[in-house]
């Protein structure tokens, strides 16, 4: 049996010690506009830093061709909520290149079901309502709707929806259906890659009284006439099983665009060619990020 070749040294992604920058010596890779900064994850992010503090250091590279200077590579957000605090300078950490796509900015913002479960953990831990709802920048209401956010929804259900980005609203809705019916439910948003509070009322609109867990209530929607409901009911029952038909030929087809939209992500990471796209092509660098962008929010 032929041995297998040995291992080579693995190298450290990070310098061993964390090192305070002033801001002035960091050069980040993109600006945080206006837009970005009226945004529910910049006000619950600023909470955050000011009721915890930053948690997670901003990671920047050395600037090869500027000594004393750095490029920032994750933490955008993180040092701009401090400028707005008056803070002139940040603990960061030290990355051994600059390849920005391999740090916190390529991981997905947290789900809402993780964040259910981190609540109950942080209560159970003894951490007050109110002290998570400040840090969150939210009601203590909020709180506690997103405690009970899983009474009612069966395991099948939250196993099929725990990384996905979830509306409170939705859930509601789930609860309105048997757990069959909301396992079809979910399969059915998975598949669409819709979780809105719309799609959701159309789903329960088009399920018929037996699969609900009120049947007394006759559904109301928009003041659709009994036919109208339950044509809904049959269409919706033939778009189930058409859409399981299509299914089977989507995998290859949405891998080709992963494939394709993954390297063009890993190309907008590195630094070096982000500044030099931003020096002399910024229309194009800025048709990548929007491709970019338009992934993210699909995926």
């Amino acid at each position: 049996m032929a041995r297998k070749p040995p291992i080579g040294p693995v190298h450290m992604a990070f310098e061993r010690t964390s090192l305070r920058i002033a801001f002035s010596d960091i050069q980040p890779l993109r600006l945080v506009g206006a837009a970005v900064k009226k945004t529910t994850k910049y006000a619950q992010i600023a909470a955050s830093i000011r009721n915890v503090g930053i948690i997670e250091p901003p990671v920047v590279a050395r600037d090869r061709s500027d000594p004393g200077k750095y490029l920032l590579l994750d933490g955008h957000l993180r040092i701009e909520i401090l400028k707005e605090m008056g803070e002139m300078a940040a603990a960061c950490l030290i990355a051994t290149d600059d390849e920005a796509f391999t740090y916190n900015k390529r991981i997905n913002r947290i789900a809402i079901v993780q964040e259910h479960k981190m609540i109950l953990m942080a209560i159970k831990d003894g951490v007050p309502e109110e002290r998570i709802a400040s840090a969150l920048n939210v009601n203590v209401d909020y709180i506690r709707r997103k405690r009970a956010l899983l009474e009612g929804i069966c395991p099948e259900v939250v196993e099929m929806l725990q990384d996905k980005h979830v509306p409170v609203n939705t859930f509601d809705e789930l609860k309105k259906m048997r757990p069959i019916r909301q396992i079809e439910a979910a399969q059915l948003m998975v598949a669409m890659n819709k979780y809105s509070i719309t799609y959701a009322k159309s789903l329960v609109g088009a399920t018929s009284p037996s699969q609900l867990i009120d049947r007394s209530r006759r559904k109301r929607i928009n003041g659709l006439t009994d036919d109208q409901i339950t044509l809904m009911e049959e269409e919706s029952a033939k778009l189930d099983r058409e859409f399981r038909l299509i299914e089977q030929s989507y995998g290859t087809d949405h891998l080709d665009l992963v494939v394709i939209t993954g390297f063009l992500d890993r190309l907008l990471g590195n630094a070096r060619v982000t500044r030099y796209l931003g020096q002399h092509y910024i229309e194009l660098l800025t048709e990548f990020q929007k491709i970019a962008s338009t992934n993210k929010a699909m995926g």
